[in-house]
């Protein structure tokens, strides 16, 4: 093993090779994130599980390899089979993804079962690579002392992994995964894999004449417990704050993919920055155990500092993101906002690592055990952290009093720090004084405003702000509802409208359920993906045939925030005694329920929302199909608005690649573009106009033919008269449509881009130059269809 003196010579492409350890292993979080979650859901349980699972692996790698693998092994033989080992088992997991699948299905459950089956499924996946990802530290470790030079050396190759994780973040967020596919990604990680593996090989044969230094096991200095709790404390608050930060962040920027992308990269920046300054620091005369207090006491007014401009700065920054229409220009604009908050606390983070390092050193120690306790403790504060803020905190307390919390623990840590010199008058002083200053600090957190959770990054444009009627942070969303003067609605999730009593939105979301109801002879069960307003689950509700009515919602404070605010609008539905809520992921639902429906309606946020594309994909739509009654119809909402011709025309054409027959339904204003309801079913659509008539007519059906007017349509011939094409119209217009499919995801990068792009006319004008009227889907008497024929007229040119 090189001693301290020999490991300057190859320091440098050390920091290379390590740097593109963490490369490769931020790819891989990405993708194998993205993977599971549309095997196990989106839910914050599932999502806390695979992040636990992640972490955890590391955690247990880092601990197991000082214990497990001799210290006379070269260090970058055993960091080079690592390496190797990671893209081996990366490959398999990708590989095995399909299995899983398909015995997760088999053995589903509900409740604790499922969550715990969530949890096999997640650690049978991740826990083989990240198990060798955490041992890469401590292996290294070995290559230098536990001298004050070598901790340095180690708090710079914890920086230079954590800069090739940004690059990695970044590579994978805007390139790999949008231009190229999962498995386009996973194989650039391998190869980086096996790269880094091969070059460190060479190093090892170069390096074999360098002297070796026995490494001890014990020799721990005293009061190393405090070090070690107060960076569990460190990565607690670390993790905590990210997801805090990231999902208030998220409301204020627009939560795309590349948001996401974005914040992580800035934390991750700042994390590299503060190790290598911590590294410096380890080297100076100052003690490393105090200056690592003085980094937690720094932490109170930087997560402080980070709450106030969060709440009470960037969401009134006068900028309209929606004046400029290239996604470039925006994105860096997104980096400043990003850092300018979270960069400060980011780097306090990243220099506590390299100080605990040097403040738990004792001369003669084994490098690599001290590295993986230290990074052990670090992962399970930060696994606590992002478990406990994610699903308990939130939810509990909200952002305000998470983030009050985080500076007490901020403050905590110190305090395990500097408890030593409690004994000396004047230091106890100063500790109380800056106590005091922390539970001041803590008291002025200010809470996010409703308008942020309402409108979000449209907030600087937005004029006519409603009065907030209701507010809430749940566990897997932030909601609001707001009231216009004219008495108008708005239901709000995560920063954006997505439902309201005004007119083209109700209308829309009448659409969604009428049609298939009318179409559909006899329909008796229905899901309808995504809570929304209600309004749609609610058109089931007025016809006498439906039986059952299940509602697929992700967030448990919307159906009864809406019970309460759209009533109205909704005919009650979550207290109709047809309807049934489930807590899932609508995705998750589908691909483990075994239930099939007559109806199945799907309403999810916008695609350009991270995470949403899933509901949008070919292997979704074809979960739909399946779970179809004979005779069953899909409808699918399309918006035009913010949106772009390209993410339109893959939305359309993937719907259309399972369900060949489909039809489109536009929610026009005014012959304008708004909003398109895609319609398919496993056979050909057959509408009987007349039929649809006379069931209208009918006294069980009063109820019906009023929600209709309400909306707009006076009859049959209204409604069908919304009728913008169908596949076969299309062919040509959708050449070259990208398809959506789950191992690419392609449309939430498409949509992000598009996200401040207006050109809903322009889209819907340019589809209907394709429409033909449907010779043999419309039945109906020669003067129905003649009326109907003239309702279709676009432009005063016929078919």
């Amino acid at each position: 093993m090189p001693t301290d003196s020999a490991a300057p010579v190859w320091f440098p492409l050390l920091l290379v090779l390590f740097a593109g350890s963490g490369c490769s292993a931020l790819i891989y979080e990405i993708v194998w994130l993205q993977l599971l979650q549309l095997v196990i859901g989106s839910t914050a349980v599932s999502l806390g599980v695979l992040l636990a699972t992640f972490m955890g692996g590391l955690c247990l790698g880092s601990l197991a390899l000082p214990r497990l693998v001799p210290a006379h092994h070269h260090p970058l033989r055993v960091y080079a089979l690592l390496e190797l080992g990671t893209g081996v088992l990366a490959l398999a997991v990708w590989l095995a993804a399909p299995l899983v699948d398909r015995v997760y299905v088999t053995a589903f459950g509900h409740g604790l079962p499922s969550i715990l089956l969530r949890a096999v499924v997640a650690a049978a996946c991740l826990l083989p690579p990240t198990l060798l990802m955490g041992a890469s530290l401590p292996a290294i470790a070995r290559w230098v002392e536990t001298s004050p030079r070598g901790v340095a050396r180690l708090g710079l190759l914890y920086g230079a992994n954590i800069a090739g994780a940004v690059f990695g973040c970044l590579l994978a967020g805007f390139y790999l995964l949008r231009v190229h596919d999962m498995l386009f990604a996973t194989l650039v990680a391998a190869g980086l894999n096996a790269l880094v593996a091969l070059i460190s090989a060479a190093l090892a044969t170069r390096a074999r004449g360098a002297g070796k230094q026995t490494a001890s096991t014990s020799g721990a200095s005293s009061g190393v417990w405090r070090v070690y709790g107060a960076i569990a404390l460190s990565g607690l608050c670390a993790l905590g704050a990210e997801v805090v930060w990231t999902r208030l962040l998220s409301l204020i920027l627009g939560a795309t993919v590349y948001t996401f992308s974005i914040i992580l990269a800035v934390f991750l920046v700042g994390l590299g920055i503060g190790s290598a300054v911590g590294a410096l620091l380890c080297r100076s005369t100052i003690s490393p155990r105090v200056a690592l207090g003085w980094c937690q006491f720094l932490l109170v007014a930087a997560v402080a500092w980070s709450a106030y401009m969060i709440t009470r700065s960037l969401p009134y920054w006068p900028i309209n993101a929606a004046l400029s229409q290239n996604p470039w220009l925006l994105f860096q604009l997104d980096l400043l906002r990003c850092a300018w908050p979270i960069f400060p606390a980011a780097c306090l983070w990243g220099a506590s690592f390299p100080l605990a390092l040097a403040g738990a050193a004792a001369p003669g120690q084994d490098p690599g055990r001290l590295t993986g306790t230290i990074y052990a403790a670090n992962t399970l504060g930060a696994i606590a952290g992002a478990l406990g803020f994610s699903m308990l905190l939130i939810p509990w307390l909200g952002t305000q009093a998470s983030q009050r919390l985080l500076v007490i623990l901020s403050a905590a840590a110190a305090w395990l720090m500097f408890a030593p010199c409690l004994r000396r008058l004047r230091s106890a002083a100063g500790l109380a004084c800056a106590t005091a200053a922390a539970l001041l600090l803590a008291a002025v957190v200010p809470d996010i405003p409703g308008a942020v959770l309402a409108y979000g990054r449209e907030l600087p444009s937005t004029q006519n702000l409603g009065k907030v009627l209701y507010r809430g942070e749940g566990m897997n969303a932030s909601i609001a509802i707001t009231e216009q003067i004219n008495g108008s609605r708005f239901f709000h999730i995560s920063g954006k409208t997505e439902a309201s009593s005004q007119p083209q939105d109700m209308r829309l979301q009448n659409m969604l359920g009428h049609l298939p109801a009318l179409i559909h002879a006899n329909p008796r069960s229905v899901l309808v993906v995504g809570c929304g307003a209600g309004v749609t689950a609610g058109t089931f509700v007025l016809y006498p045939s439906v039986q059952s009515i299940t509602i697929c919602e992700i967030e448990r404070l919307i159906p009864p925030a809406v019970a309460r605010y759209f009533a109205k609008q909704n005919h009650n539905v979550v207290h109709d005694p047809r309807t049934h809520v489930v807590f899932d992921d609508a995705r998750h639902f589908t691909l483990t329920t075994p239930q099939r429906f007559d109806i199945i309606t799907s309403d999810p946020i916008h695609p350009w929302v991270k995470g949403m594309a899933a509901l949008y994909s070919k292997e979704y739509f074809e979960l739909c199909r399946r779970h179809l009654n004979p005779g069953g119809i899909v409808t699918q909402w399309v918006p035009l608005y913010e949106s772009d011709l390209s993410t339109v025309k893959s939305e359309i054409a993937t719907f259309f690649d399972v369900f060949p027959n489909g039809t489109v339904w536009s929610n026009d204003i005014a012959g304008e573009g708004y909003d398109l309801v895609l319609l398919g079913q496993a056979e050909p659509t057959h509408v009987d106009v007349d039929a649809v008539d006379a069931r209208l007519a009918r006294a069980d059906y009063e109820r019906v033919l009023q929600a209709l007017h309400e909306v707009g349509f006076s009859s049959a011939v209204g409604l069908f008269s919304t009728y913008a094409g169908q596949a076969s119209d299309l062919d040509r217009w959708l050449t070259g449509a990208a398809i959506n499919r789950d191992r690419n995801l392609r449309l939430q990068y498409l949509a992000g881009m598009g996200l401040n792009v207006n050109r809903a006319w322009d889209i819907y004008d340019d589809l209907l130059r394709y429409r033909e009227y449907p010779e043999g889907m419309f039945t109906t008497a020669p003067a129905t269809g003649q009326a109907l024929r003239a309702a279709l007229q676009y432009r005063g040119e016929g078919f």
